[in-house]
């Protein structure tokens, strides 16, 4: 199966699944998926299914790429910050639909072959730093939307804190196998409304910058 075929393979399912954004549809369809894949699983990238990537972590399923991206309501202004690199994949994604991305990843291993990956699509709107995600980018805040691609043990304050009025931040939430997705609104008024969207399974947000990879 060509890239082209598996890509609008994918589109066709998670529209059927319940992502009906046109403009995340169109930028899964854009991104090649196997790019962005670990050697040996590039004739997989076309599955609905999270796979295993370097440095024990994974890629997402493109059905819960399509629900989180979807959840941001990007209109193409906004400043974006995205906790854990990972592949690349999802920052790729969020690059077509966001002003700018700004992404965090402790391990230095994936941001290298991430930024390679970017490069070599040509997308220029990407700023990436090896960081503790859970501290966030304050220097570069204040964000009109933050992702989480790993999971928060609890309420993910210290991010929300780096939101702009009127800001969406999505991320699953929980200590356990599995998380609650959760999206937080910033209202002008200075109250965050919590909703939950659906239970998904991350791999846990880490402290600190590993010391190797």
């Amino acid at each position: 199966m060509s890239s082209e075929d598996g890509r609008a393979r994918i589109v066709l399912a998670l529209r059927k699944a319940g992502v009906t954004d046109a403009s995340v549809l169109n930028a899964i369809e854009t991104i090649p998926r196997e790019v962005f894949m670990s050697a040996g699983f590039e004739g997989r990238a076309w599955e609905d299914a999270a796979l295993p990537i370097e440095c024990g972590q994974t890629i997402s399923q493109p059905y819960v790429v399509g629900i989180m991206t979807a959840a941001l309501e990007l209109t193409g202004r906004e400043k974006v910050l995205e906790i854990g690199t990972g592949s690349g994949y999802q920052t790729a994604i969020l690059s077509k639909l966001a002003r700018r991305v700004f992404t965090l990843e402790r391990y230095r291993t994936l941001l290298r072959l991430a930024q390679s990956r970017h490069e070599g699509l040509k997308l220029t709107n990407i700023v990436s730093k090896c960081s503790d995600g859970g501290l966030g980018w304050p220097d570069q805040g204040p964000f009109d939307r933050i992702i989480f691609t790993c999971a928060a043990p609890v309420r993910p304050d210290a991010l929300l804190a780096q939101l702009a009025p009127g800001g969406i931040l999505v991320a699953p939430v929980g200590a356990g196998a599995v998380q609650e997705l959760l999206r937080y609104r910033l209202r002008e008024d200075g109250v965050f409304e919590e909703e939950a969207l659906m239970d998904v399974r991350f791999v846990p947000l880490l402290p600190g910058v590993a010391r190797e990879a």
